[in-house]
């Protein structure tokens, strides 16, 4: 227990010198790129510290030629997920590019949200719910947005409950609960999410829930009041938890979807949505005003998931 203790004090001197010698010697580029660089180094150790144990289990397997394969299979996965830091770190510096160096710091203050959120994009009135259909390459997907009666108090503010499920081929694959406020403004804030994943009926994860002022994860906006052309922002903010973007793209998108007797939607507004933790994750997705997202597009394979019906108390 001594020398762990030793051993530990003296990795904590070595790290705080190098933090104040590389200050000193003019090297910090500011909040949003240091921080981008943090992410990349804990990525990095992520990676080793996986390839590590993975390495250790590799070496009680008794039979030499599956031991070798296992520890092959290790540092391909290690070269892989280094990579992933990478191209991780190459997107969160195209954010910083876009937001500034400024840290993400948005001011909260309970006076200044409504009870209500009827943003023209971004509507979510109590009893409603928004069912989306589409076929991907997972299966038929079926998607039930149920605006609830339920609020939650996040961070002093009182949030609408919102109930989002995902099937597909009629198996549920996703139950997430989300909580949005919308300030005096208009903007619609997007508080925090319980997301729960499961498999053939059982719970396999939990990954990607978060709830701002826990674990210092902040909110963002969901949709702005007054959307324009250019616009980037944060939808959401847990570090290596969630980091979902959205880019604005235009305001004048025309989209047919099958809501009711096939709709067709003009002055639509067009967003581009991604997050740092996927780098080749992109969609697009379409907003009607006075009814919200009416479709959603994978823009790598081209599937989309469509607005099919509105269902209210």
């Amino acid at each position: 227990m001594k020398f762990f203790s030793t051993f530990c004090l003296t990795t904590m001197i070595v790290v705080t010198f190098c933090i104040v010698s590389n200050s000193e010697a003019g090297e910090w580029l500011g909040f949003c790129t240091e921080s981008s660089k943090n992410m990349l180094d804990s990525c990095k150790f992520g990676a080793q510290d996986d390839y590590w144990l993975a390495i250790a289990k590799c070496n009680n397997i008794p039979n030499a030629e599956k031991r070798s394969t296992c520890k092959s299979n290790a540092e391909e996965d290690l070269t892989s997920m280094t990579q992933e830091c990478q191209d991780q770190f190459e997107v969160r510096l195209e954010i910083c590019d876009g937001l500034g160096e400024k840290a993400y710091n948005p001011i909260i203050k309970p006076a200044d949200f409504v009870d209500v959120i009827n943003n023209q994009f971004f509507p979510l009135k109590p009893g409603t719910t928004f069912i989306y259909e589409g076929t991907t390459e997972k299966g038929k997907e079926h998607i039930e947005v149920n605006v609830t009666h339920n609020t939650k108090k996040i961070l002093g503010v009182t949030c609408i409950e919102v109930r989002d499920t995902v099937t597909v081929d009629g198996a549920l694959l996703e139950d997430t609960l989300d909580w949005y406020a919308q300030d005096k403004e208009g903007n619609v804030w997007y508080f925090g999410e319980n997301s729960r994943e499961f498999e053939d009926g059982l719970i396999v994860s939990l990954e990607g829930s978060w709830i701002a002022g826990v674990d210092r994860a902040k909110p963002g906006i969901i949709m702005k009041a007054n959307p324009q052309v250019g616009d980037l922002y944060r939808q959401e903010f847990s570090l290596d938890v969630a980091e979902d973007m959205a880019k604005v793209l235009r305001l004048n998108a025309s989209v047919t979807v099958p809501y009711g007797s096939s709709t067709h939607f003009t002055n639509c507004l067009k967003t581009k949505e991604f997050t740092p933790l996927e780098p080749d994750a992109l969609e697009y997705k379409f907003y009607a005003k006075d009814i919200g997202n009416i479709r959603t597009v994978d823009v790598a394979t081209g599937d989309h998931v469509d607005l099919i019906d509105i269902l209210t108390e």
